[in-house]
């Protein structure tokens, strides 16, 4: 057992990036003679200071690692991970004489089943969410359906990171539920269930050093755990982390450590199983208060590669963890920087899933093959700052390479006097890492950057007058609106309609607008829906403003209509005026494609409806004609068989089916709205799904007024077999032949990636065809003409037939792949 001033030979259990992190800030200590990493890792295997990987026993080995320390000196053990502790590990080294930073079997539990700790909060009245412990099957099930709250499924057991499930539905409860319980996808950590409420708000990391009676924590972190961009996608290991947090205030500080901090550790003192090392504590602070999610009984990854930085270089780790086993943790000072960290971990693709190991991995300039020859020593062009880190997790290291061997591969970590300049320098840095299907995500403290959302009632000094902006309303954003964007409004004057808004409704003459008698009105309403969240996240808004006329438009003409005005309603949370401006200049490009006039809107300032700023939604109507003595489009009763069927080409996904392509996107395939398209050279993914929906109003209007159509459909949510029958009499259907025409590279790689049936393909998405014309047979000819004269490409898809069964089918679908 070590003495003060006897040198410490450290056995280090893991092959993290926590573990790196640790050797690495371990190292530093003039106190450590040796460190000993079983199994360590490619970070790990060379380049730090007294520190070698072991391979001649393996961390599962208890005996064999008792064995290995005692032969080679050591002195303290770190088991980093948390299988052994949960083991029992600890008392192997006590029975040997060899302290361990790292609680017994008995404190251990607390990470190690779920319904134990959850009844432990409860007796010390600890807050957590309400919860419900289950062993039958029968009664979990029962109980999800008596309730109508949001629930959180946990396994009771380690199950290496997998065993919390967040349900959206009573299905996927009831599915989880047998997942758990029932198929043993957990094995033995489902035995037991735990059921709880769903807690609402943000989520925090507490670290917390602990000699069994006094503790000291690190600053509160926050870790991203979906593995895509928007948290996003399956619960990872940890995609990445920030600290200190906006939300962590000192007042929050003070009431976790009061409420739930101290009363855990003297709970664990009271009922005889103190605990010594590190308590991880996930909080999330709620409107009530901070309650706990969930206790870990070691270093949190990567919120270890987060907050070791963030130590000064005079708190030595190892002095920490040597009076924490020693009950002597007040004789040692944690001195905490004064700067911020950001980590952005990079992942094997198809991690958390199946994913290959074996790469090579590469740098673009020096970087060192650990974190401690990042020094501020280095000098030159190929310098890399102290305050840049590299952290290797699944990695080892052959004849001078790396190779990846692991889901989580490599961390970037960087400290800066702000949060901003750590996070742009964290991903800096990563940016010179590459190996085959890397995957990491692009907003790392994306909740911190963003403006934090008020309080829907915030309070106010009551010793002046409030105003409108109190509420978060500005009165003057909207009018510095107004007045940037009538230049756009006014270009879209025609005949009848100016253009002009300002006033309190749009007019429309018809008589000027060219319509001698009174015509049959049309009016169309509709929305981008949720191809905005691509907008959002590319902060690219020329485009979904096209989309908006397009919509409402193109639902206009077929029947028959002219298009000859235009509103549109942005709502909004803050109005961010450069943003509107750009949305309604691509309302004002689409209505002057359409032909019609943009005469009024509404921009709808609702910080209670739309809390994070920076987000809106846009809504539009359309207005238009059919002249008098014209049939108001479809001619039902004039369709027959044998009609032709025309299609026209779309110009990609348009807008429609954008929850299923985010999916695909994310989850399917591992990409970013930033990386590059795979279906689209020279362009990102997020740029070239924001193209915008075509607009047909002037070249089927040509075709229309010379009476070459019977009827249209408009290809939107539904696809194919949904919509064409929408324009189609009783008696008839639509028979399409899938070789006719040609689908769009952007949509074949999304029903391969998403391993869609080509009937879901047809109900989901247009397949190439933004609009599908009824025309007879012995006009298709000319009506091909026509619009082909107009731009549209334009193919014979298939014909009417008798209706026997669907309204719609296609033919030879096996040609999409």
């Amino acid at each position: 057992m070590a003495t003060q001033s006897e040198p410490l030979r450290i056995l280090l259990i893991g092959n993290g990036g926590r573990e790196h992190a640790l050797a690495w800030k371990l190292s530093e200590s003039p106190k450590v003679e040796k460190i000993y990493v079983v199994p360590g890792n490619g970070g790990t295997a060379d380049g730090l200071r007294n520190v070698s990987n072991v391979d001649a026993v393996k961390p599962n080995d208890y005996p064999g690692l008792v064995a290995f320390a005692s032969g080679c000196g050591v002195n303290l053990v770190i088991p980093g991970l948390e299988v052994p502790l949960v083991a029992g590990i600890e008392g192997h080294f006590r029975k040997a004489g060899i302290r361990c930073f790292g609680p017994t079997e008995e404190a251990a539990r607390m990470e190690g089943s779920k319904t134990f700790s959850k009844d432990f909060m409860a007796r010390w009245e600890i807050p957590t969410a309400a919860y419900k412990n289950f062993v039958k099957y029968e009664d979990a099930r029962d109980y999800v359906d008596s309730i109508s709250h949001g629930v959180v499924i946990k396994a009771d057991g380690l199950a290496a990171g997998k065993g919390v499930i967040l349900p959206s539905s009573k299905d996927e409860a009831q599915a989880a539920l047998q997942s758990i319980m029932l198929d043993k996808n957990f094995g033995a950590a489902g035995d037991k269930v735990v059921i709880e409420e769903l807690l609402e708000g943000q989520e925090l990391s507490f670290l917390t050093f602990s000699d069994g009676e006094r503790i000291v924590s690190l600053p509160p972190a926050q870790d991203h755990k979906r593995i895509y961009d928007g948290d996003n996608g399956p619960n990872t290991g940890g995609m990445g982390c920030y600290a200190p947090t906006p939300v962590g205030t000192p007042e929050l500080i003070e009431e976790v450590h009061r409420k739930i901090l101290n009363p855990t550790i003297q709970g664990m003192r009271k009922e005889r199983f103190r605990f010594v090392g590190l308590l991880f504590t996930g909080i999330m602070v709620t409107r009530a208060g901070p309650k706990v999610l969930e206790y870990n009984v070691r270093f949190g990854d990567p919120e270890c590669q987060t907050l070791l930085p963030l130590l000064s270089t005079d708190t030595d780790l190892a002095e920490i963890m040597l009076a924490c086993t020693e009950s002597a943790l007040d004789t040692v000072r944690i001195k905490i920087r004064d700067r911020f960290a950001a980590t952005v971990v990079a992942a094997a693709g198809g991690y958390p899933g199946k994913y290959h190991s074996g790469d090579i991995i590469t740098v673009d300039r020096f970087l060192s093959r650990t974190a401690s020859q990042q020094d501020s020593s280095a000098s030159g062009e190929n310098a890399v700052s102290s305050d840049n880190i590299v952290f290797h997790a699944g990695t080892s290291l052959s004849a001078d390479t790396w190779q990846t061997s692991g889901g989580r591969v490599i961390a970037a970590t960087s400290t800066a006097v702000t949060l901003k300049d750590a996070i742009s320098n964290a991903y800096t840095l990563m940016s010179t890492i590459h190996f085959p299907n890397m995957h990491y995500r692009r907003d790392i403290g994306h909740r911190a950057l963003r403006p934090q959302p008020s309080p829907l009632f915030a309070s106010l000094p009551n010793d002046r007058p409030l105003s409108y902006a109190d509420s978060g309303v500005s009165v003057s954003a909207g009018d510095q609106l107004v007045r940037r964007i009538k230049p756009f409004t006014a270009s879209t004057a025609r005949p009848g309609a100016a253009g002009e808004i300002g006033n309190f409704a749009g007019t429309l003459d018809l008589s000027a607008a060219g319509y001698k008698e009174p015509p049959t009105l049309v009016a169309a309403t509709d929305g981008v829906g949720t191809k905005l969240i691509i907008a959002h996240a590319m902060n690219k808004h020329d485009t979904v403003g096209i989309d908006l006329v397009a919509m409402n438009v193109n639902d206009l003409v077929v029947q028959g209509a002219e298009p000859l005005m235009f509103l549109d309603v942005f709502s909004c949370g803050k109005l961010n005026v450069s943003v509107a401006q750009e949305v309604i200049q691509g309302v004002a490009t689409g209505c002057k494609e359409a032909g019609c006039a943009l005469v009024g809107g509404e921009s709808a300032e609702m910080p209670g409806i739309f809390p994070i700023e920076g987000t809106y939604d846009i809504n539009g109507t359309a207005i238009g004609a059919v002249t008098k003595g014209k049939s108001v489009l479809p001619d039902k009763e004039g369709m027959k068989v044998g009609d032709v069927l025309l299609g026209l080409s779309s110009s990609g996904c348009h807008s429609n089916g954008f929850s299923l392509i985010r999916k695909i996107i994310q989850e399917r395939a591992a990409l970013s709205w930033m990386d590059p398209a795979p279906w689209a050279e020279g362009r990102s993914v997020g740029e070239s799904l924001l193209t915008p929906t075509r607009i047909y109003v002037k070249s089927v209007l040509r075709a229309v007024k010379k009476d070459l159509i019977k009827g249209m459909a408009h290809i939107t949510g539904g696809g194919l077999l949904e919509n064409i029958p929408r324009m189609l009499p009783g008696h008839l259907a639509a028979s399409l032949d899938a070789r006719q025409w040609h689908v769009p590279e952007i949509l074949r790689w999304l029903k391969k990636a998403g391993d869609m049936e080509e009937s879901e393909f047809a109900r989901t998405f247009n397949t190439g065809l933004g609009m599908v014309l009824v025309v007879a047979a012995d006009k298709a000819d000319s009506a091909s003409q026509e619009l082909e004269k107009a731009g549209e490409k334009v193919w014979s898809v298939g014909q009417l037939v008798e209706r026997s069964g669907d309204g719609c089918t296609v033919g030879n679908m096996e040609v999409w792949g």
